[in-house]
């Protein structure tokens, strides 16, 4: 996984067992008795048991009622906000096909952008649609839902993702836009590689534009809080660069730090460089396969003074990580280290 984008074969307990009322309410932020009555209303609700028979939220469900809640917050009635939410069946987990309003769909549908009456929309067509609660809780209109993003990767449609996760950045932020909008879309796209259903093309175009869209927003604020900035590289041989982005874009827009990105595949000679050139409060070197994941590199980097602090972020480092050296494994765990640490 990279960034909590869970790969089918690291799929954990929850995804079998689901989540409870009181869990999902948390995550909403809505009482336990509207979730109660918007299942037996609307009839969006639960669709798991538990193996002691307890009723239980899949993903796809707590994916609709985040679409339902995001649509009434925004002045949608409750009604057409959950008629909506149905429809969202084509690139959700545990969606079953023909379970919402638009009838039976089939793969061939989902991957040519559905049938007439759920075509994929355009930059220009996703300017109406209702997005979730932008930056300062004002609902945000412009903004894509998981779905339309999905409907345009899956269609190869890079410049319809490009402006969908442009209009999410400018409302949400880099870590809202992860994790309402681009982390579901790799599950999505995750998810259809192993049922054989899409290659890696899609994974390859959503990536691409994910990365083109982050580059801009990794530039240094003009007024950055921290005084020596946070260093962000792969591990030698590490290809996989977007993570690293993903952390030096909210950093740096969302957060105003100062950090500075080397990205993939960079040799730890080159590390142990830009230690010694920049000073900084924090390097963060990802791994992503067991292969790049060796700790010992690690502990071989340079000691500076004042010192450094060395984060290892991914799931591919080995056991035995060098003392004081913390594991990031999620983009939350990552942001706090490095505040914490400047």
């Amino acid at each position: 996984m990279f960034w909590g984008v869970t790969m089918t074969a690291d799929r954990g307990s929850h995804e079998e067992l689901g989540y409870g009322i009181g869990a999902v309410s948390r995550r909403l932020g809505v009482p336990a008795p509207t979730l109660r009555t918007w299942s037996m209303r609307y009839g969006i609700g639960p669709s798991r048991r538990s193996p002691g028979g307890h009723r239980r939220y899949g993903d796809a469900d707590v994916r609709r009622l985040e679409e339902m809640n995001r649509l009434i917050r925004a002045g949608v009635p409750a009604a057409d906000a959950a008629r909506h939410a149905r429809s969202l069946v084509e690139f959700l987990p545990d969606a079953a096909p023909g379970a919402g309003d638009g009838g039976p769909t089939t793969a061939a549908d989902a991957d040519a952008g559905g049938p007439e009456t759920r075509e994929t929309p355009g930059a220009a067509g996703v300017a109406g649609a209702f997005g979730a609660d932008g930056r300062d809780g004002v609902p945000a209109v412009g903004v894509p839902t998981a779905d339309m993003l999905a409907r345009a990767a899956l269609a190869l449609d890079g410049s319809t993702v490009s402006a969908e996760v442009a209009a999410s950045l400018a409302a949400y932020g880099v870590r809202g836009t992860w994790e309402r909008l681009i982390r579901p879309v790799f599950d999505t796209i995750v998810r259809r590689q192993s049922e054989g259903r899409t290659g890696v093309d899609v994974e390859h175009l959503f990536s691409e534009r994910i990365l083109a869209a982050l580059h801009p927003l990794c530039a240094p604020p003009a007024e950055p809080v921290n005084e020596r900035p946070v260093l962000i590289t792969c591990a030698e041989d590490e290809q996989h660069s977007l993570p690293g982005f993903v952390l030096a874009a909210t950093l740096a827009f969302d957060l105003r730090v100062s950090a500075v990105i080397l990205g993939a595949r960079t040799p730890y000679s080159a590390i142990g460089s830009a230690m010694r050139r920049l000073g900084p409060s924090v390097v963060f070197v990802w791994s992503q396969l067991a292969e790049t994941g060796d700790p010992s590199h690690l502990a071989a980097l340079p000691a500076l003074r004042p010192p450094a602090r060395v984060v290892a972020g991914g799931p591919g480092w080995w056991d035995g990580l060098p003392p004081r050296v913390p594991a990031a494994t999620s983009l939350e765990q990552a942001v706090s280290i490095v505040m914490a640490t400047l």
